[in-house]
Formats: structure tokens, sequence, C-alpha cells
């Protein structure tokens, strides 16, 4: 920048107050790039761990699915599902949409974010009632 460093006569290392202030920016501004390296390094760590953790669907023509209910309520119900279905998926777009069909015959297209699995399993029997009072209390003793 064309400028010296100039020393007051008989001090030794002592720079005037425009080139002390010259040296703080520089150290400034290599304090700054360091600190973009640094987070440039936490980004792609943080990425590269995200992305470990992300599994793909495999979802096919035939499948069961669950589809989410996004759309906004003013007063949601707490207790109940957000998760409607189940749906039978008829088609596979490419990029992740899937064409859903419901029991009456309809069909509808969706993003797969709001897609999972519909696990079907065998349907809970009722078993026989079970009174707290025939339970033997560990406080009696």
């Amino acid at each position: 920048m064309g400028r010296s460093l100039v020393r007051h006569p008989g001090v030794r290392g002592c720079y005037t107050a425009g080139n002390k202030r010259f040296l703080q920016l520089n150290e400034l501004d290599e304090l700054r790039m360091d600190v973009y390296e640094n987070v440039k390094l936490y980004k792609e760590w943080t990425k590269q761990w995200h992305d470990s953790k992300i599994t793909r669907k495999e979802i096919i023509v035939g499948d069961k699915v669950l589809l989410f209910n996004s759309r906004f309520q003013l007063f949601p119900r707490n207790l109940r599902s957000r998760w409607s279905g189940p749906f039978e998926v008829v088609t596979v777009f490419p990029y992740g949409s899937f064409e859903l069909k419901n029991n009456k015959g309809e069909c509808l297209k969706v993003n797969g974010h709001r897609v999972k699995y519909f696990y079907e399993g065998q349907p809970i029997q009722a078993r026989g009632e079970l009174e707290l009072e025939d339970l033997p209390s560990l406080w009696d003793e």
C-alpha cells in the first residue's frame, strides 16, 4: 500500500498509531479467514454426519403407506394422529413423488416426504380385565 513503518527516533520498536492500526487490521483479516475456514470445515462435517443418518425409502407399487396431514389448524386436537391412511401406492414417479389410491378408489399425487411405510400386523385382541385390587401391594409389607 506504499506505507512504510516509521520509527520514532530514540525509541526501540515503536511505530506510529497509523501503522499500528494497519497491523491490527491485517491481523483481524487473518483471524477472519481462519474463522471462515473453521466454519467451512464444520459445515462439511455436519453435512456428512446428517447425510449418513438419512435412510432411503424403498416404496414400490402396491405397498401400503400412511400420509402425513400437514394442514395448519387453529385449534389442533392433541391426541389425534396426523397420519391418515392406509393408502395404496399406484405409481412411483421420479424424484420421490407417489400417486396414492384410498379405499374409495380416489387417486392423489403427493410428495415422498409426506409418506411413510404402513406395517400391517395381526389385529390386537382384547384380553381379560385386570383389577388393581387383585395385585399384591408392595407397600403392605
